[in-house]
C-alpha cells in the first residue's frame, strides 16, 4: 500500500508501518489517550517507532491503564504520562511546564484530546466545557510548550501540531466569539457547540501556520464516525441516542457510515507524519487525503485571526513566535 492508495477503510497501523521511517526518532505528545479511544490507538502506533510518546490526559487512573497497555504491547517503547487537564488553564500551565522541563525537543503535538458533548458545563475559568476543552486549552497549551517544538525545527524538518476537528464542522453556523469569551447557558445546544468547537480546532491550525512563518506546521485532522468511549459516556447517551448517531443498544445508527477506531485514527497518523504535507501547512484532512473544507466561513482568514485574538484574550497571554 502506498499513501495514494489511503482512504475511508485505512487503518493507522497501515499507515505508521509506512511512514515508519518518518515517525523513528521523533518525541511526540498525544493527548486524550484513555482506552478505547482514537488517542490510545494514535499513541499505540506510532510507539512501535518513536523515540518518546507522552500520553496526556486528566485522570491519572486512565493514563496508568493506557501506560501498561502500550508497554506490554510495545515493550521497548518509552512512554511519558502527562497530567494535563485541558478544562483548566491553571492545568494546562502546569502541564505544560512539566513538558518545557523535558531535555528533548518535541517533534510532534497531537491536539487530540475532547469534552463529553452533554449537558451544559462551565469550567473553573467560567468557560463553556467543549470550547474550552476542545480548543481554548489546546490552544494555550501550544502556547506554552511552542519553544519545545521550535527546538525540533532543522533545515530537513518541520515541527507539526495536529488539531484533531469532524467534518461535523459544516454544519456549524459559525463560532460565537462573544458567547466563547461569556457562555450564555440559554443559548447552549450540545453539538451547536461540539460544531463550533471543532470548527474552532481547523481554524486554529490554518491560522497557526500562519503565523509561525515556517517554523510549524499546523493541520487538522477529521477521523469520520467511530464508537468509542466518548459516546457512552452516562452524560453523553440520551444526547446522541436523539440524535439518532447510536441506537438505544449502545450501537453505531445506520444514519452514519462508521470507522472502526484504527480506521478513524489513521488520519491523524498522516497529518502528524507523511513529509508531502510539508508543501501543504494548514491543510485539512479527511480519509487520510487533504480535503475541502465545508463551506466560505471556515477557509476565511478574518475569522482564524479573529479566532486567534479572541482567544488570546481569554488566556490573557499573546501567541507568538518571535
Amino acid at each position: 500500500m502506498s499513501p495514494t492508495h489511503f482512504g475511508f477503510s485505512t487503518t493507522a497501523e497501515e499507515v505508521a508501518t509506512l511512514l515508519s521511517n518518518d515517525i523513528q526518532g521523533k518525541n511526540v505528545i498525544v493527548t486524550g489517550t484513555s482506552l478505547n479511544s482514537l488517542g490510545f490507538e494514535t499513541a499505540r502506533v506510532i510507539a512501535k517507532y518513536a523515540n518518546l510518546v507522552v500520553i496526556a490526559g486528566h485522570n491519572s487512573e486512565r493514563l496508568a491503564l493506557s501506560e501498561a497497555a502500550l508497554k506490554r504491547e510495545v515493550p521497548s517503547a518509552t512512554i511519558r504520562c502527562l497530567n494535563l487537564d485541558l478544562s483548566s488553564l491553571v492545568a494546562v500551565r502546569k502541564a505544560a511546564a512539566e513538558i518545557n522541563a523535558y531535555p528533548e525537543p518535541i517533534h510532534v503535538l497531537i491536539n487530540n484530546a475532547a469534552a463529553t458533548i452533554g449537558p451544559f458545563v462551565l469550567t473553573v475559568d467560567g468557560l463553556e466545557s467543549q470550547m474550552a476543552t476542545d480548543h481554548i486549552g489546546p490552544f494555550f497549551f501550544t502556547k506554552l510548550i511552542a519553544p519545545k517544538l521550535i527546538a525540533a525545527k532543522s533545515t530537513t524538518y518541520t515541527p507539526r501540531v495536529v488539531a484533531l476537528t469532524s467534518f461535523f464542522h459544516e454544519y456549524a453556523a459559525g463560532i460565537d466569539l462573544v458567547d466563547m469569551t461569556k457562555p450564555d447557558e440559554a443559548k447552549y445546544e450540545p453539538f451547536t457547540a461540539y460544531n463550533a468547537a471543532k470548527s474552532a480546532n481547523l481554524l486554529f491550525a490554518a491560522e497557526l501556520s500562519r503565523r509561525a512563518g515556517g517554523v510549524i506546521n499546523g493541520y487538522s485532522a477529521s477521523p469520520g464516525v467511530a464508537l468509542t468511549n466518548i459516546q457512552l459516556k452516562p452524560e453523553s447517551y440520551d444526547i446522541f441516542v436523539a440524535r439518532e448517531i447510536i441506537t438505544p443498544d449502545r450501537k453505531p445508527h445506520p444514519n452514519f457510515k462508521w470507522k472502526t477506531i484504527p480506521q478513524a485514527a489513521a488520519t491523524t497518523i498522516v497529518a502528524a507524519f507523511d513529509r508531502k504535507l510539508d508543501a501543504r501547512p494548514g491543510a485539512y484532512l479527511d480519509d487520510c487525503h487533504e480535503a475541502a473544507i465545508a463551506g466560505p466561513n471556515f477557509s476565511d482568514p478574518m475569522l482564524s485571526s479573529q479566532l486567534w485574538s479572541a482567544t488570546e484574550n481569554i488566556i490573557g497571554e499573546s501567541f507568538n513566535f518571535l
